[in-house]
């Protein structure tokens, strides 16, 4: 007897339904085929224990399972599930009619019962695309994939209950989610403060041009002068998730098993901070079968490099792409996938190797030219990519003893929403930019330039601290963020000096001692 159920397979962060036909004839064979991963082949053995603790006799016939489409690679454990249905419905064990309008995935323990998969959410999202009725699914994944609206979802947690649904003595009942009372709700919470932050303000203010314009950032400074401390709160001052956005994001996060259990969309930005150890596979995604790294974990929300001269060059350099393209490709010679990667970089630095160089109150011990060395670990084209470079110095007694809080993050927030807003109508019509930080030339020429007192700004600017081209289009875009900040139609004078502020680096003469 040929039984036929559905499921899934993940590919990049998306999902491709899979057919799997169990055939039962005469004889006494046991085939799984359709190019199943050593995860799936094991998955007969659970299927034998979960049969012998229900008291059912496992098919003692010639059994064929086939993976459709079988060039398709199958990964995983989720398969469990539906095969150990469609055996139980073609071996007579209950009427698999029914089987066809369910999508179902899920992992088997030896009990019977089911342990959560990856991938909820982008499973969920194809199974209404092929007009599927329901998803079956273990209940720890039920609250994810019930986001998806036009979908039945059904969270069970031991196979018995499918089985009851499927013969008629005991129905399912869906999981119920408003996605979007929840997600508004939750969306307020700021879990890092800069009310906590003393001092620094030409930094905040730094932070702030970065997250109005979607720039790329870099700090650098001292042992303990603050850095790390305000990159984990630029989150906080980002504008809040849109639900596409967080839905993008969660998928992503979904795929890579790192929502957790009974999790829902994300609310907050994601923030990832690697370690300066961490392998470019690690970083960019990849594996023998890829998964996502952590630039796409990053997406829609802040990578945070913190001590970035400490990465290895090599693993530094496969960002160049991604932070242009805002995705990133990943080849291997089993498959291609396609990971998105849109995330602002926030990166820290001490300025030389013992941290002290420009230091208002410790000599600087290093030798000469180690300065510039130091610098020089991170490359040119990298360097270029980041639009906003700012030293930062420590914080004085007095300044860290104050006791009045300063300035809010949601205050902040709020000025850069506003100046987000102003940005969103002005690329309006240019599909694929939706700040500052991704016009090309053109837009730049017809946005960004500035008027004649500030021409003339820049070219003095460019002359006396001998600033390279690449520096030109990058002071041009931020100023054009700092004008909307002020709510300028137009970049004057004062803009450009701010932003001629922030391009510490590309001074010939820093770092040269």
């Amino acid at each position: 007897m040929l039984v036929k159920t559905f499921a899934a397979a993940l590919h990049s962060i998306d999902a491709l339904t899979v057919t799997i036909e169990v055939n039962i004839t005469r004889g006494c064979y046991l085939s799984l085929v359709g190019l199943p991963d050593a995860a799936v082949r094991e998955s007969l053995d659970r299927i034998r224990s979960t049969f012998d603790t229900l008291g059912i006799t496992f098919p003692q016939k010639s059994v064929t399972i086939n993976l459709s489409p079988a060039d398709l690679k199958k990964e995983g454990t989720a398969y469990d599930l539906p095969i150990a249905l469609a055996l139980m419905a073609a071996d007579g064990v209950f009427a698999g009619d029914a089987l066809p309008r369910y999508m179902i995935m899920g992992e088997l323990s030896l009990d019977g019962s089911l342990r959560p998969i990856k991938g909820a959410l982008p499973i969920a999202i194809q199974a209404r695309a092929a007009g599927f009725e329901g998803l079956i699914l273990p209940m720890d994944n039920a609250r994810e994939a019930a986001v998806v609206n036009n979908l039945a979802v059904y969270g069970v947690q031991h196979i018995s209950e499918v089985i009851s649904h499927f013969n008629g003595s005991g129905a399912l009942t869906p999981t119920v989610v408003d996605t979007r009372k929840e997600f508004y709700d939750r969306q307020q919470q700021i879990p890092f403060d800069f009310s906590e932050v003393k001092g620094q303000e030409k930094v905040k203010r730094a932070l702030e041009v970065a997250a109005a314009g979607g720039h790329n950032l870099i700090m650098v400074g001292s042992p303990g002068s603050g850095k790390s401390m305000m990159a984990k709160r630029m989150p906080g001052i980002l504008p809040p998730f849109t639900l596409s956005e967080s839905l993008e994001t969660t998928k992503i996060y979904s795929v890579a098993g790192k929502l957790g259990l009974n999790a829902m969309l994300l609310t907050q930005r994601p923030f990832r901070s690697p370690h300066h150890s961490i392998s470019s596979a690690a970083l960019v995604g990849g594996g023998t079968y890829p998964q996502p790294g952590e630039i796409s974990l990053a997406h829609n929300g802040v990578l945070f490099l913190d001590e970035l001269a400490e990465f290895n060059r090599s693993v530094l350099e496969v960002m160049r792409q991604p932070l242009e393209d805002r995705h990133i490709t990943v080849s291997r010679a089993k498959m291609t996938v396609d990971y998105p990667a849109g995330f602002m970089l926030v990166a820290a630095m001490n300025p030389c190797p013992c941290g002290y160089y420009n230091h208002p109150t410790r000599p600087c011990t290093c030798p000469p030219g180690q300065v510039e060395k130091y610098l020089s670990r991170i490359s040119g084209p990298l360097l270029d990519r980041i639009d906003i470079q700012v030293e930062i110095t420590p914080v004085p007694f007095e300044k860290i003893s104050d006791e009045r809080p300063a300035e809010s993050s949601d205050a902040i927030r709020s000025r850069v929403i506003a100046a987000r807003e102003i940005q969103s109508r002005r690329f309006a019509d240019h599909a694929g930019v939706h700040c500052n930080a991704q016009m090309d030339d053109k837009l730049m020429n017809r946005y960004a330039l500035p008027d004649e007192q500030g021409l003339h700004r820049l070219r003095v600017a460019m002359e006396r601290f001998d600033l390279s081209a690449r520096a030109y289009g990058r002071i041009l875009k931020v100023a054009r963020t700092i004008a909307d900040l002020a709510g300028s139609a137009d970049v004057c004078a004062d803009h450009i000096a701010e932003a001629i502020g922030y391009r510490n680096l590309d001074r010939s003469n820093w770092g040269k001692v």
